[in-house]
């Protein structure tokens, strides 16, 4: 079962209510500080915290500008905070199908509106013919009481029904079995209500993560479990404690056997390899570590310390053969540290209550870690993405990737609006939309060494066409750009040559696509006459738009002309909101020079500097490819990869 959508407010800072689309695996929330990330998250924990201790509470939750006038309505009209819509996959349809002897379709789905006095309201939908059907057929009916049951509307109706029937001995068992269900519910449809009992223990619930639950370096095992016993409040580094000693299956009351230390040491000891195993699978900024966890006394310590058995973590350091308390570690170690931790503490206790499974809130993850590091969790959050649904927040470059921005929302708190979630980048404020950017530059500069295959083009822009036409055309399978070679903008062709002699003095090949002005770009040519590339590495735009077209006559063009001119101002259109047509542009031969000239002509202000930001009609391509184009322009793009490839 997967969350679709979340529907949330009014909650907090966001005033209004936001549909927000759910990814399937991962949904990245990108905004600035104080943007409402958090915001969103706390939204959904709140709706079915996994851990029952998050609810809605109006006093703290609802938007302050109204709080008062929504108070005058809560007790007889809560409003609702959260609409989430789930779908059930293939599997849980067919059984859910086979219990209630339903036939809902592939794709169905349903919503739980989440109101705040902390009630439900259902929304779904199931016909009840194929149940009422499958109650007809029941073996051992008699004749009449078929008859009756066909004209049955609903199983409500059918003891009613029944009464003007002769009822058998089989007749009055079924009979008594329909007044059980009906007596069950007060649902008008008892088909629904039995869907939803079904449902019900299988909806995924909300698991949030913070700074929060970090480990610390040491507890006192008495102060902790009279912590317990006396139901005092836990501080976090209780609970994160308490998570670590339910990885190793040990009760704080094992501490208090005098004759259990080898065997707590023993059970100690193999959560010590486990954490190890586990954290260094994911961890790769040092992996010359080793996790130590002990139980001895210390008389000489500090209270509580100098009462009775501490639990002591430590990181031993293989390479310097020396260990420290792991609050001296680094402050992103230390989070990744307790995440693994707390998740699989959690994790347990979800698995023996059978509960439902987990959605993963995570709140700006790994925000302490170097970029690195911050990738290793990217492959830490993908292998938990597998089983769990995962919703973060981020304003870190190196926590998005850049090939997947159909995964971003954007998040931003508007003037006199509030909170505003969207998955659509246009319009989007270039501070909150900078993330995606850096992320785009660092992949292209993570890249740059790896591959021994580069194509340089001129801008981000022709790496997303290049990157989704490629795409589209695998899955026609049709020629794409090969797997091994790495797009490169270099930010125009002022730069191409520090480009080549950067990339060339590495031994690595490439090849040069550029937009093409007209005439030859001497800049390349001096290259060519200094033999640091070859020509035939020097592609132009023009010769894939015209296939006719030598390397010197060919008609000037740009990345975006070998789309038809429709087209391309059809995705113009949806980005800035306008509603240019080709016979309001002045001639030419690329569009975007044409539609450049008819912004300055009109004074339409698209942005201060003037023109328009191809960046963002591309992006917009990207997170929303067409589900087809023309053959002409897949024909262009697949005569393109071929010769790269080729090339290369």
């Amino acid at each position: 079962m997967l969350l679709v959508s979340a529907k949330v407010g009014p909650f907090k800072s966001i005033n209004e209510p936001q549909t927000v689309p759910i990814d399937t695996e991962v949904t990245v929330l990108v905004g600035m500080n104080e943007a409402g990330k958090t915001v969103f998250l706390q939204a959904l924990q709140k709706a079915t915290d996994a851990l029952g201790e998050a609810e809605y509470d109006p006093i703290n939750d609802y938007p302050r500008k109204e709080l008062s006038t929504y108070l005058d309505q809560h007790e007889e009209n809560p409003s609702i905070v959260a609409e989430l819509t789930y779908r059930l996959d293939d599997k849980e349809i067919a059984e859910l199908n086979s219990v209630v002897h339903t036939h809902l379709k592939p794709g169905f789905e349903f919503t739980i509106n989440h109101k705040y006095d902390n009630h439900l309201m259902i929304v779904l939908t199931v016909d009840e013919s194929p149940v009422l059907a499958s109650l007809v057929a029941t073996e051992g009916l008699s004749s009449d009481s078929r008859a009756a049951i066909k004209n049955a509307r609903s199983v409500r109706s059918i003891p009613e029904i029944l009464k003007e029937v002769s009822l058998t001995e089989e007749d009055t068992a079924f009979r008594d079995g329909i007044e059980k269900r009906v007596a069950a519910t007060q649902w008008t449809s008892i088909v629904q209500w039995e869907v939803w009992q079904w449902l019900k223990p299988r909806i995924p619930q909300f698991l949030y993560f913070s700074e929060y639950e970090l480990l610390p370096s040491k507890i006192n095992l008495p102060d902790l479990a009279s912590r317990i016993k006396n139901n005092q409040n836990l501080e976090p580094k209780h609970r994160a404690i308490l998570a670590l000693l339910r990885m190793a299956r040990i009760s704080v009351d094992e501490f208090t056997d005098p004759e259990g230390y080898e065997k707590l040491k023993a059970r100690i000891e193999a959560v010590s390899i486990k954490l190890t195993d586990q954290i260094m699978k994911f961890w790769k900024q040092n992996e010359d570590l080793d996790v130590e966890v002990d139980i001895k006394q210390d008389p000489t310590d500090s209270p509580p310390y100098n009462n009775g058995s501490n639990l002591y973590l430590r990181i031993k350091n293989r390479r310097h053969r020396v260990s420290t308390p792991f609050e001296q570690r680094s402050r992103g170690f230390i989070w990744f540290f307790s995440f693994l931790v707390w998740f699989d503490s959690v994790q347990q206790q979800i698995d023996a209550a059978g509960q439902g499974q987990l959605i993963l809130l995570l709140d700006e993850p790994g925000l302490s870690l170097h970029a690195l590091a911050q990738n290793d969790l990217l492959r830490y959050i993908d292998e938990l993405s597998a089983k769990h649904q995962v919703l973060y927040t981020t304003h870190s470059p190196f926590m998005v990737h850049s090939d997947r921005l159909r995964q971003v929302r954007m998040v931003e708190d508007q003037p006199n609006v509030g909170t505003v979630v969207s998955n659509s980048v246009s319009g989007s404020d270039p501070r909150t939309l900078f993330p995606l950017q850096a992320a785009l530059g660092w992949t292209i500069a993570q890249n740059l060494f790896i591959s021994k295959h580069n194509l340089l083009v001129e801008g981000p822009s022709d790496l997303i066409y290049l990157q989704a036409l490629s795409a589209i055309l695998e899955d026609q399978n049709r020629t794409r750009l090969r797997g091994d070679i790495v797009i490169v903008p270099v930010g125009g062709l002022d730069k191409v040559v520090t480009f080549i002699a950067l990339l060339g003095a590495n031994g690595l090949k490439l090849a040069v696509l550029h937009d093409y002005r007209g005439a030859s770009e001497q800049k390349l040519m001096d290259l060519v006459k200094e033999k640091i590339i070859p020509a035939k590495m020097l592609l132009n735009i023009s010769l894939f738009r015209d296939r006719k077209a030598s390397r010197a006559d060919g008609v000037p063009s740009d990345m975006e002309d070998l789309f038809k001119p429709e087209f391309y101002l059809e995705r113009f259109n949806k980005t800035f909101g306008t509603s240019v047509s080709e016979t309001d542009l002045p001639p030419g031969d690329r569009i975007v020079d044409r539609l450049n000239r008819y912004i300055d002509k009109t004074g339409i202000k698209i942005r201060p500097s003037g023109g328009f930001n191809h960046y963002l009609v591309a992006s917009n391509f990207a997170a929303n490819p067409p589900k087809e184009l023309d053959k002409d322009t897949l024909k262009r793009f697949e005569t393109l990869f071929a010769a790269i490839n080729k090339l290369l």
